[in-house]
This record gives C-alpha cells, structure tokens and sequence, in this order.
C-alpha cells in the first residue's frame, strides 16, 4: 500500500515520547502514523491480498486526489476530515444530513469554527467541483 505526501496532514500523526536521556540519540522525536485516520482514498493498494493491482487502476486512483496538492495545508485537513466522513458512511451515495452526524467530531478537531455545518457543506462543493463527488440534487452525493 501507498500514501501520497498529500495525505499526511496534522491530524494522521502522533508524536511519540523523546528519547531518553541515555538514549544514543536523546531527545529525538519520532512519530507514528495513524493509517486509521487517512481516508480510503489515500489508501492505493499495489498488492491487495496477495493479488497485484493492475498499474492503470493504482495510477487512476492516484490521480483521483490529486487536486490536494494544491490546497493548502488547513484546506487539505479540512477536506481530509470531510472525506473520512463520507468513508464512515459506508455507501457511495449519501446526503448531507448523514454528513451533518459527524458535526461534533468536525467541531472537536476544530473548536475555533462556530460554523461546521457550513464548512462541511462548502467542502463538499469543493470535492464536487474536483471531480471527487456528484451532486445529485437535493442534498445527495456519490462518491466517484
């Protein structure tokens, strides 16, 4: 499995305890990466279950995110958490008030945001725009 570079915001990386004093290298922080809070999507699987992935469908998957490279890094966290929504959802289509259920871990990662909902919605333009959702109508998505 992969991870593109795009992926690896604030929020998917757990530093670990210095080193201790004795330590060769004392002090050094590591880190630990939480593979549980990078979406799906960010998740390419070249050899699944002992089955090797066909290079075409790893370089599609690829580049269906690709368009985090370009946000910034607050704006990718945002988008990051918004797609983890959506994965916990668990279809491909959905509508926005199932997202709207994950308004108290949005507000938990960002406390200082009075308008989750707002910003929830405002990030799945953004994935629509991207190429990352359809719209629907009417408040439902599908995942593409």
């Amino acid at each position: 499995m992969i991870v593109p570079k795009h992926f690896f915001v604030e929020d998917a990386i757990e530093k670990r305890k210095p080193l201790a004093p004795q330590a060769r290298r004392a002090g050094w922080v590591g880190c630990n990466i939480l593979l549980s809070r990078i979406p799906e999507a960010g998740k390419i699987y070249i050899v699944r279950n002992r089955i090797v992935s066909d290079r075409q469908d790893v370089l599609v998957q690829w580049r269906k995110t690709g368009f985090l490279r370009e946000e910034s890094t607050a704006s990718r966290g945002w988008l990051l958490n918004v797609i983890k929504c959506v994965d916990d959802i668990g279809a491909k289509e959905f509508n926005l008030e199932e997202v709207y259920a994950f308004e108290t871990r949005l507000s938990g990662l960002y406390p200082m945001n009075r308008h989750v909902r707002h910003k929830i919605r405002q990030q799945l333009q953004v994935l629509r725009d991207r190429g990352y959702l359809k719209f629907l109508g009417r408040g439902r998505y599908r995942v593409l």
